[in-house]
């Protein structure tokens, strides 16, 4: 059967199957396993006419991938960026079935969103598309069905508008979201819940390869891309602990801070993003030591990093900035992003990772970004029990769910990498492929629940 050429779907596809080579070798049943779970048990493709400031219509399309359901309703974001298609969608439930399943909540996976760009739209815009989206998208989600939540160009504002659509439109006031406004139904720590947890999960990493590189240090320096909600998150988590964050980015460029960026920094250019502005219409504002490098991601341009997180994108790290990175003598990289690093890079860390226990130790956003969606669950669990957590108690379940996620992925990695140990590297002195590790217990978790409820056999 001949299928469309869908680039990040068969990315995201060949970096599992490459990562179960020695699972299914041991144990070929799940072969069949493979075959089922990569293809999506619903697609959804819509037209979205809406009226724009001038009273034109305007149309776009909109898409929801309900990928697995085995562990749970589907859950995923929706994305609103002028890139989307089904393959990024695609590949994005794909990699959201597994994280899902590594935050040990009962959640499915999906994927959303539509070709819509907030940029430049007035908020009377954006709440007409909302409407217009919703208007067909209600039809298909549900508390207990398909939850969805925000995403890239999906925040606060897109889910208030979104919520009240489908409110009306049913006639009932339901957890069909998350990313909810506190005083309707949110979550306290939802909207630092990325961050936070990818700084939880390294802080296990850090513990276990490279304690001098504590994050409770200001000589531990740490490089970061993006600059919207889980990389300002992560960045203001880092400076709260004490470490130096070097740099942020967008899509026009970096801003790079030798000195480290401060509190105050991070705030303003929170700021600017929620008015949709660049980076670059900030530099003076930011005072003395704010760099700013046109069209460059910050890999190549800091000749020292001990910690690299990529919160931007997909594929944001390149072979030659993974190379870059190495070279600057990084120890950690861990994805905010969603498959930020190339399948090149990838191997240019695992490749150092094997070298030497000093080497780059990566961790793919399936399992190190996976606080966001975890504290999604934990705003599902207090809507059906309509009730409210208080931020400590959240961010302490967030904690205990990276750390319990962390020791899944050492433990699998540990079993399953298939590797043999490099010459000058001492027995048990190897650090474990995460990446395996997150691959093969997120594919077990869902293989075996599939099995179980009659998908394969």
């Amino acid at each position: 059967m001949v299928l469309p050429h869908e680039p990040e779907f068969e990315q995201a596809l060949h970096e599992l199957e490459t990562s179960l080579q020695p699972f299914l070798a041991t144990n070929p049943q799940y072969q069949k396993a493979l075959e089922i779970i990569q293809v999506p048990e619903r697609v959804l493709q819509f037209r979205v006419t809406w009226e724009d400031d001038q009273g034109k219509p305007q149309v776009n399309r909109g898409f929801r991938v309900q990928y697995n359901s085995a562990l749970g309703p589907y859950k995923g974001g929706l994305r609103l960026h002028p890139t989307v298609n089904l393959s990024i969608l695609k590949f994005l439930g794909f990699e959201q079935t597994f994280k899902n399943a590594l935050t040990g909540l009962s959640m499915g996976g999906g994927k959303g969103g539509s070709d819509f760009d907030p940029k430049g739209k007035s908020d009377n815009e954006i709440r007409r598309f909302c409407v217009a989206f919703m208007s067909e998208l209600f039809r298909h989600i549900g508390q207990d069905t398909d939850v969805p939540a925000g995403d890239i160009g999906t925040g606060a504002r897109e889910i208030g508008f979104l919520f009240g659509a489908y409110r009306r439109l049913k006639n009932e006031f339901t957890g069909m979201l998350t990313g909810k406004g506190i005083n309707w139904g949110g979550s306290f720590i939802r909207p630092e819940a990325t961050g936070y947890g990818l700084i939880y999960y390294v802080e296990h990493m850090i513990a276990h390869a490279c304690p001098e590189y504590s994050l409770d240090r200001p000589s531990t320096l740490v490089a970061i891309s993006g600059s919207g909600n889980v990389s300002q998150f992560t960045a203001l988590k880092v400076i709260e602990l004490g470490a130096t964050v070097l740099s942020l980015s967008d899509s026009k460029g970096s801003l790079i801070s030798e000195k480290g960026y401060t509190k105050e920094a991070i705030e303003k250019i929170a700021e600017l993003k929620l008015k949709g502005g660049a980076l670059e219409a900030i530099v003076d504002d930011l005072g003395v030591g704010y760099t700013y490098h046109a069209g460059k991601r910050p890999w190549t341009l800091l000749p020292q990093v001990h910690i690299a997180l990529p919160g931007a994108t997909q594929n944001e790290v390149s072979q030659e900035e993974a190379e870059a990175l190495v070279k600057a003598g990084t120890r950690i990289v861990a994805e905010g992003s969603n498959m930020g690093c190339t399948e090149e890079a990838i191997a240019i860390f695992e490749t150092s990772r094997r070298a030497s226990r000093a080497g780059v130790w990566y961790a793919p956003g399936k399992a190190s970004n996976c606080g966001g969606v975890a504290v999604s669950g934990l705003e599902m669990a207090q809507n059906s029990q309509r009730l409210a957590w208080s931020t400590q108690e959240v961010d302490a379940k967030l904690k205990s769910i990276m750390a319990e996620c962390y020791q899944i992925c050492y433990t699998a990695g540990s079993r399953w990498s298939g590797e043999k140990v490099a010459e000058g590297v001492a027995e048990g002195e190897a650090l474990p492929s995460l990446l395996a590790g997150a691959n093969v217990a997120g594919f077990i978790k869902v293989a075996d629940a599939m099995k179980e409820q009659g998908d394969w056999w």
